[in-house]
């Protein structure tokens, strides 16, 4: 059998680095997030030319917490493709949403912008294409029947770090916000689970700040529900 990913041999060059992180995150004794996880966010946010990135949880609570911070819920409707791994329907479904499903395009197998068209109904509040196989989603014509209807364009990008649009933008930085993984067999892996929201909108990034910290701000001042989405800093490390 030939592994679809061997992560013994990933981590073998990168032994001491991973070691030293460890060392590191223990000595400092910030555990969850701190330091570690905003230098991360830096430098991620540089990578991909976008104004915030947000650490999380894992790739899932990053879509679920953009959902969230959108007040997407019951008798909504978000437009997405059937060709994707679970997660991608069921953050809308566990909002109480319910998931259309458009179809995808023969050539890349990214959500067709003429199925999603026909798919959009009054109750549509959200589209949300995934980027598959080192392609993006055809975002230009996404882009442009959502702000025709005027409705928030979501990325899904968790297996797309590094994936560039036609025009050279990066995915993750193409729609009002997009959610990644770095679970360890994506193309950027951590070890363990972990993900990132990316946005240029300032209202939705801090909403989703407050969102990953149980909706917490200040601190033990709650004024919304949200989660306990925030990133662990050896991740980040």
């Amino acid at each position: 059998m030939m592994p679809f990913v061997d992560l013994q041999a990933l981590h073998a060059p990168l032994q001491e680095e991973l070691a030293e992180a460890m060392r590191r995150v223990i000595a400092s004794g910030r555990l969850v997030l701190g330091p570690e996880v905003a230098a991360f966010e830096r430098a991620l946010a540089e990578r991909m030319g976008v104004r915030h990135v947000i650490g999380v949880s894992s790739g899932t609570d990053a879509l679920l917490a953009i959902l969230m911070a959108l007040d997407i819920g019951p008798g909504d409707e978000v437009i997405t493709t059937p060709l994707s791994f679970f997660a991608t329907a069921s953050v809308i479904a566990r909002l109480g949403a319910r998931p259309v499903f458009a179809d995808v395009d023969p050539e890349t197998f990214n959500l067709s912008p003429e199925a999603t068209a026909r798919a959009i109904t009054p109750r549509t509040r959200a589209i949300m294409p995934v980027h598959l196989f080192g392609q993006t989603a055809d975002m230009r014509a996404l882009g442009e029947l959502a702000d025709a209807r005027g409705l928030p364009l979501i990325e899904d990008a968790a297996q797309a770090i590094d994936a560039r649009a036609p025009d050279g933008r990066h995915a993750g930085a193409l729609g009002l916000a997009a959610g990644m993984s770095f679970f360890p067999t994506k193309n950027l892996g951590a070890l363990g689970d972990a993900g990132a929201i990316l946005t240029d909108d300032d209202a939705l990034a801090a909403t989703a700040r407050v969102i990953r910290q149980q909706g917490s701000h200040p601190k033990y001042i709650h004024a919304r529900l949200g989660g306990n989405f925030r990133m662990d800093t050896l991740q980040a490390a």
